[in-house]
């Protein structure tokens, strides 16, 4: 994946190409969502994508949703999900639906994934990780450091006589998808050279983020996506699937990322601490953190919480507006 230009528009992290949110916006109606993984509980860098949805949904004067993506069962950890909520609200996050599970929504995956096979814009895959790395390395094209692997498309002409594990959208060659970010600027990728023909369901049975997400997103009405920078790479993908499905897009912006003190992005798997909201000290702190990290200004020990994201949501607002001028 790669950025076509330099971002447009203001200096700050979330004023993007303004002109085109206003008028989007106008047309329909702004609902946002925070969709975290029960992995484990929230910490640092999760806090700043969650506030970031929150800030652009409440300066847009829209909706915000939480949704749980528990999709990958095996990687979820039990009750992580009702100690995310009991953290957002200590933050005073507190979105205007319910939240959904994406385990209770197979059936729409489900739903959704049919089409695509009977239109054979999806087909079963044989092919195991290992089997994956050995056809590359049989093209002499081995697996980077730290990088994903590229299907090579194995079994895009059939299965020859081997058993379906997986379910892959199938991509076309030398076509790059291109959308601008509200923050990166203009964005493009050749998913079928930098990703291949992508997995939808997994060899376990279980249905992959690519196809929840977007599905969900559509079920949910999205039209703003706001996440941490580390999910750029997914867009083009997810843009796909939506032009397959008749969806609509929204308009995405990826947030800046903290970083470990190895330069890593501070994750559950580097050790990152959970967040703090046992007093309200506690939360203050974090969120004050969480806010300059998006470019805002923190408020004072004095300021009770809702003064503070009240502050905050005026200067993401006013950051907007003179994005406009």
């Amino acid at each position: 994946m790669s950025a076509a230009g330099p971002p447009q528009g203001a200096k700050a992290p979330w004023g993007g190409s303004a002109a085109h949110e206003v008028a989007s916006v106008g047309a329909r109606t702004y609902r946002g969502r925070f969709a975290p993984s029960p992995t484990g509980p929230l910490h640092a860098g999760s806090l700043v994508a969650a506030l970031a949805s929150w800030l652009d949904a409440r300066a847009h004067g829209g909706q915000w949703l939480v949704r749980i993506e528990d999709v990958d069962l095996p990687r979820c950890i039990a009750g992580a999900d009702q100690t995310i909520l009991q953290q957002l609200a200590a933050c005073g996050l507190i979105p205007d639906e319910a939240p959904v599970w994406q385990s209770q929504r197979s059936s729409l995956y489900q739903q959704a994934l049919a089409p695509l096979i009977s239109r054979q814009l999806a087909y079963p895959c044989a092919c195991s990780r290992k089997d994956i790395e050995m056809a590359l390395h049989a093209q002499g094209l081995d697996k980077p450091r730290h990088g994903e692997l590229v299907y090579p498309g194995t079994c895009r002409e059939g299965l020859h006589g081997k058993q379906g594990r997986a379910w892959r959208f199938r991509t076309d060659a030398g076509t790059a998808t291109h959308w601008r970010d509200r923050r990166l600027g203009p964005q493009q990728q050749d998913v079928a050279n930098e990703v291949g023909d992508f997995v939808l369901k997994r060899a376990d049975g279980l249905f992959a983020y690519q196809l929840a997400v977007v599905v969900d997103d559509a079920a949910q009405g999205i039209s703003h996506i706001v996440r941490g920078e580390d999910l750029t790479d997914n867009t083009a993908r997810q843009m796909l699937l939506q032009q397959a499905l008749a969806y609509p897009t929204p308009q995405y912006l990826h947030t800046p990322l903290v970083l470990a003190a190895d330069g890593q992005k501070l994750s559950k798997q580097n050790g990152a601490q959970a967040l703090d909201t046992r007093t309200p000290e506690a939360t203050h702190t974090a969120l004050n953190q969480a806010a300059q990290c998006l470019g805002l200004q923190p408020c004072g020990t004095r300021d009770n919480r809702g003064t503070a994201l009240a502050a905050w949501v005026e200067q993401w607002r006013a950051t907007l507006q003179s994005a406009t001028t």
